[in-house]
């Protein structure tokens, strides 16, 4: 395994919260439901380090989760910080659209 620049980690975290809040305030707006992407992303980070198939989670689900529990485990605090940064941005995003509601903005 390699090792990862202090700048990579820098500019993963921008990326990753940029990316998702624009991913949940989306979601917010055509769906009406504020705080979706806050709940399906911790959905998307199993999908995003897993290796083990979404079709194993129900027909071995015993081993699967096993694996799942190993890998988020074996995490590095680099990718941990990168990936908790997505859900800061996807929690903002929830924040930003109840603001704009409140103050009469209506989307869609």
């Amino acid at each position: 395994m390699g090792t990862i620049s202090l700048t990579h980690v820098v500019l993963s975290i921008i990326i990753f919260m940029v990316m998702f809040f624009g991913i949940g305030f989306l979601l917010n707006m055509l769906l009406r439901m504020t705080w979706l992407m806050a709940i399906v992303y911790p959905i998307v980070v199993i999908l995003i380090i897993d290796e083990v198939k979404v079709f194993d989670y129900f027909t071995n689900p015993g081993n699967s989760f096993n694996l799942l529990g190993e890998k988020i485990m074996s995490l590095h605090a680099a990718d941990i910080i990168i990936l908790a940064s997505g859900l800061v941005g996807a929690i903002i995003s929830g924040f930003v659209i109840k603001l704009l509601r409140k103050q009469g903005y209506q989307m869609f």
